[in-house]
């Protein structure tokens, strides 16, 4: 099964109990948000193809637009070469950023 395959080789120890994960727009390959996500909520994620994240200040579960209704359909998991990180490639429905901006990414800065 993917989804045990993918729970196990996921390098949890290392990453304290919690994998970082860079969400991508499936279209315009956008970079949306960096989120953190458990166990539990890669599970979900993987169940319901809903992207599902751990809030570190609430200390729980969230479901990406349960609230807002800008909700994430995933398309695909992708794990990188070390296993502690993770990129969801999503369909997004609306705003992203909790500030209504498309992405979290939007402060830019030239170099």
């Amino acid at each position: 099964m993917i989804e045990a395959d993918l729970l196990e080789k996921l390098d949890w120890e290392k990453m304290g109990g919690l994998i970082p994960v860079i969400v991508q727009d499936a279209d315009t390959k956008e970079v949306l948000m960096l989120a953190y996500a458990n166990k539990d909520a890669v599970a979900n994620t993987l169940k319901t193809r809903k992207g599902t994240y751990w809030s570190r200040s609430r200390k729980e579960l969230w479901v990406k637009g349960e609230t807002s209704g800008h909700t994430q359909r995933i398309q695909s998991v992708v794990a990188d070469c070390d296993y502690d990180a993770l990129l969801y490639v999503v369909e997004q429905k609306g705003a992203v950023c909790h500030t209504g901006a498309e992405t979290c990414f939007h402060h830019k800065f030239e170099c």
